[in-house]
């Protein structure tokens, strides 16, 4: 079974385009779960009940409902994939039910939050990675995979590569322009001083590239200088919110985040209303 499943893992990369984290999500959860059922010689000894017991114990474990709904995807995607490659003769995953998650609003910061993060004493690297992180919406790993050709400011445009290699044209605002255009300087001299040849758009003073770990470390040491518990996603959320709530067409969010399903972008508009009932009673309140 581990032998399949290094094949699965082959197949899913090459054919879905998957991010290495995303390759590895499944390598976890598959091999745990190939544990679990070891007593099993082939896929078809594996049975409905293996599979529920196994989610019982993962229950009893104590994990979150979000962990065992991406165990289970898992799990069915691997006996799709096995059953039309000929790996197994029966789905015994097939009417095994993903559990509901809660639809818990993300965290959004105000106007106010970012401004004020953002005026704090910050270097231009750090700078220039906190206001396209907000201006751009970007995903933590299409900040940190930022070549410097994708960056056109002539024209005004960001080229980015999001989840499944993906492209979008994303627009550079002005203060978005000016960040970068005081950072390139900087650039410029470090890769003259340690004679790099990178592509790579962030890179600190020792000429190392940025990682999705510094960019954590970064978002989250600012935002509790600004008394904030934030994540590099927060600045995503609050850069949607900020658009629908200003007036922009959904379509266009959802262009600007790069997703597949205007439903996962209508979540925003729930945000939206729920910070308007908010100011809208509280002021009616006071009065």
């Amino acid at each position: 079974m581990f032998e399949l499943l290094s094949i699965y893992l082959e197949f899913i990369e090459l054919e879905k385009g998957l991010s290495k984290n995303s390759i590895e999500a499944y390598r976890r959860d598959l091999e745990y779960f190939f544990e679990f059922v070891s007593d099993m010689l082939t896929l078809d000894d594996i049975t409905r009940h293996d599979i529920t017991a196994y989610i019982r114990k993962l229950s009893e474990e104590k994990y979150a409902i979000s962990s065992i709904t991406r165990k289970i995807s898992s799990i069915k995607s691997f006996f799709k994939w096995a059953c039309m490659t000929g790996n197994a003769t029966a789905n015994p995953a097939l009417t095994i039910e993903i559990p509901k998650r809660p639809k818990l609003l993300p965290k959004v910061m105000t106007i106010n939050d970012i401004e004020e993060m953002l005026s704090n004493n910050l270097t231009t690297l750090q700078a220039v990675i906190l206001e396209l992180l907000y201006s751009c919406g970007f995903r933590v790993s299409e900040l940190a995979n930022l070549n410097l050709g994708d960056i056109n400011l002539r024209s005004g445009y960001i080229l980015c590569i999001g989840k499944g290699s993906k492209e979008r044209l994303v627009p550079i605002g002005h203060k978005a322009k000016e960040k970068i255009n005081t950072y390139l300087p900087e650039r410029d001299f470090i890769i003259a001083k340690y004679k790099l040849n990178t592509k790579k758009f962030l890179i600190n003073e020792e000429g190392r590239g940025i990682n999705r770990q510094d960019i954590y470390n970064l978002v989250h040491s600012q935002g509790e200088l600004i008394h904030k518990n934030i994540s590099p996603h927060t600045l995503r959320h609050s850069f949607a919110t900020h658009l629908l709530e200003n007036g922009a067409d959904l379509r266009v969010v959802q262009e600007l985040l790069g997703h597949s399903d205007v439903a996962t972008t209508q979540l925003y508009t729930h945000i939206s209303k729920k910070r308007l009932k908010e100011v809208y009673f509280g002021v009616n309140k006071d009065e």
